[in-house]
């Protein structure tokens, strides 16, 4: 009698950021369980982080379309059941999961939600008696899913050496400099380093002669990287200008990145690449610091009112936006010549003024 594969359901829908750090922990899933299927099922966008991912299958989810609404949820249960599932692991904990999940629990499959924290995060974001402490990284909450499911690995959390994409020479420039990537967008205005810091802290960067490009994805955020890049040969935007695929092997390619709490520090993280990250209202503390990346590379300054929120979403009661606008140019400069000298003591005593 042949043994019944095991095959495991994990349920990541959005956000960018969300859906890109699973992809590590997923193939970390397989070392450790290499004879186990992954069914994972995210929005069509997100297919490309999964590549090179073994044993798994990317199942496209439409909320538009064919999924949209409760009967839409209905008819994707109905097409998953056909894949004979065996446990089901919800790492996104929304109303529709929670749907999707409660079907299989009545189909007798085996299911584990993932604990988001959220009272801790409250605890730790609110004004008055903020409990202020790390809370559990998201990717280890991640991790905790298999366990509960009967899976238990010990989550590495590090980043590999792996050779770089082969690039389109004819997309791409040959790579004579050091080459750092700026994600300086964020979906959310209070995880953004004001653009005019920004702005001037890329052209400190570029002024030493290494080559920054810029990554976004709306045509606000084109606008404004086609603006930097226009001011300095050493600044090119790849924003809108190439597909996700391309800019993923782009990515691999750089030498550091640099990031908002945002979907860039994410795809960094997704190729291997250290991260400099700048935070704002929102904290790593919180537990979104990118897979592989270090507490040591994350810019930011102390504040009695930091972190004001999880996601960023919320304006700043003190009105000031302090916790950007107080960060000097000169440190986030400096934190990247660092990142690129391995950690080795080089400063610049002051970012080039615009």
């Amino acid at each position: 009698m042949l043994k019944e594969t095991t095959k495991i359901l994990v349920i990541r829908f959005s956000a960018m950021g969300d859906v890109a750090m699973t992809a590590p922990i997923l193939k970390e899933f397989n070392q450790h369980y290499p004879d186990t299927e992954v069914l994972f099922i995210s929005r069509e966008f997100f297919r490309p982080f999964f590549h090179g991912v073994e044993n798994l299958t990317f199942i496209p989810f439409d909320p538009s379309k064919r999924h949209k609404g409760f009967f839409g949820i209905v008819r994707l249960f109905l097409e998953l059941r056909k894949h004979h599932i065996t446990a089901v692991a919800d790492l996104h904990q929304n109303l529709r999961s929670r749907i999707l999940t409660l079907l299989f629990f009545f189909q007798g499959v085996k299911r584990v939600t993932i604990n988001k924290g959220r009272k801790e995060k409250s605890l730790l974001t609110r004004k008055k008696d903020k409990v202020f402490a790390p809370l559990q990284q998201t990717v280890e909450r991640y991790a905790e899913v298999f366990k509960k499911l009967g899976y238990p690995f010990t989550l590495s959390n590090t980043l590999k050496k792996v050779s770089p994409a082969v690039l389109n020479t004819e997309m791409f420039p040959p790579k004579t400099q050091k080459w750092i990537g700026v994600s300086p967008f964020a979906q959310h205005l209070q995880k953004v380093y004001p653009l005019h810091k920004m702005e001037s802290v890329v052209y400190s960067l570029a002024d030493l002669g290494h080559q920054l490009f810029i990554f976004g994805g709306t045509p606000e955020e084109e606008e404004i990287a086609d603006n930097w890049a226009s001011k300095h040969e050493n600044v090119r935007s790849l924003v809108r200008k190439v597909k996700l695929e391309e800019e993923l092997a782009f990515i691999s390619n750089l030498d550091v990145m640099l990031s908002m709490d945002s979907s860039g520090m994410h795809l960094a993280s997704l190729k291997n690449i250290p991260v400099v990250s700048v935070w704002g209202a929102t904290h790593p503390y919180a537990g979104f610091l990118g897979y592989g990346q270090s507490m040591a590379d994350a810019v930011q300054i102390d504040l009695y009112c930091r972190p004001c929120s999880v996601y960023g979403n919320v304006p700043c009661y003190r009105g000031d936006f302090a916790c950007m606008n107080n960060l000097a140019e000169s440190t986030v400069v400096n934190s990247v010549i660092n990142k690129l000298n391995n950690g080795e003591a080089t400063s610049l005593s002051t970012a080039r003024k615009i």
